[in-house]
């Protein structure tokens, strides 16, 4: 009988949690956008991470928070998915951010992202569902300030056990992945051992821009932006020629993102082109665009292509 196991976790939680990062750590590369923005993931990528004969697919999910618009009911709404279609689920706290708010210190941002940690919470119990909680970033806090904030979160009853960690520093990441792997049911792998992630190439490059959009304009780009590969070709050398479009919503936020003389955006595509070439393994000749859509947001087809449905 064979001892291979495959899987599925849901990785959820509110908005820059740590989710990224997490999936990111498990995995052992980047195959989720981590930016200082939060709401950056749009839609669900699936990280696979191997722990002896396991397979991990670990589904990073959009954030849970409070949907105001057509995309960001769609975003919410793939996260619930991912988790209703799981074998396990973890849900990523960020504790720095409730420590603060529990001793009356937190800002707007903190107070949101407790909020919609509670709204997690809530619909983990409306589903009748329990998850792993992954308590995020305790490599800023002192262990006598975790312990009550543990005690006070297991009180709501919907986690079976509890993590300590920091994705960014590798804290509690291999305990993390051991149990997971013991979760997994057993069966055949899914995908290669060696393949990261599932995500087409074309995607995931245009994930990469936008983190490097976000990035370089995280204060004055707000989120109405999106990048989209037009061209992905294959040349007689090896390397790969991608073209790519920026969406941004309004007139006045073309010259952000081109910045004097063109040199933002040619910024932003040297990092990003760098980035490409580490990841795909071979050289990349990047070409960006800029273009003013409004309600690119609104676009049918777009959210097919991020696997959202498309609310009526």
């Amino acid at each position: 009988m064979s001892d291979t196991r495959a899987g599925f976790v849901a990785v959820i939680g509110a908005p820059n949690a740590g989710k990224s990062s997490l999936v990111n750590a498990l995995v052992g590369e980047k195959v989720s956008i981590v930016t200082r923005k939060v709401q950056t993931t749009r839609f669900p990528v699936r990280g696979i991470a191997m722990e002896g004969e396991a397979q991990i697919i670990l589904v990073d999910t959009p954030g849970v928070f409070e949907p105001r618009r057509r995309l960001d009911r769609a975003m919410v709404k793939s996260a619930w998915t991912g988790a209703d279609d799981a074998d396990g689920i973890v849900h990523v706290i960020d504790a720095e951010a409730q420590d603060r708010v529990a001793n009356g210190q937190g800002d707007g941002a903190d107070k949101l992202s407790v909020k919609d940690d509670d709204r997690v919470i809530d619909g983990l119990k409306a589903a009748s569902k329990t998850a792993i909680l992954a308590l995020n970033k305790i490599d800023t806090l002192e262990r006598d300030r975790l312990l009550p904030l543990t005690e006070r979160l297991n009180e709501s009853g919907v986690y079976s056990e509890t993590y300590m960690i920091s994705a960014t520093r590798g804290y509690g990441i291999p305990d993390l992945k051991a149990r997971l792997a013991e979760m997994m049911p057993q069966g055949p792998h899914l995908y290669p051992a060696d393949q990261a992630a599932d995500i087409p190439q074309q995607l995931l490059a245009a994930e990469i821009t936008r983190e490097k959009v976000y990035d370089r304009l995280h204060q004055e780009l707000p989120y109405a932006s999106a990048v989209e590969t037009e061209s992905w070709r294959r040349l007689h050398d090896g390397s790969v020629r991608i073209e790519q479009r920026i969406y941004v919503d309004r007139t006045s936020q073309k010259p952000i993102v081109l910045g004097k003389g063109g040199q933002t955006i040619k910024a932003i595509g040297a990092t990003a082109r760098e980035e490409m070439e580490a990841v795909f393994g071979h050289k990349v000749h990047l070409f960006l665009q800029v273009q003013v859509q409004s309600g690119w947001d609104e676009n049918r087809a777009r959210y097919r292509a991020m696997g959202l449905e498309f609310d009526s």
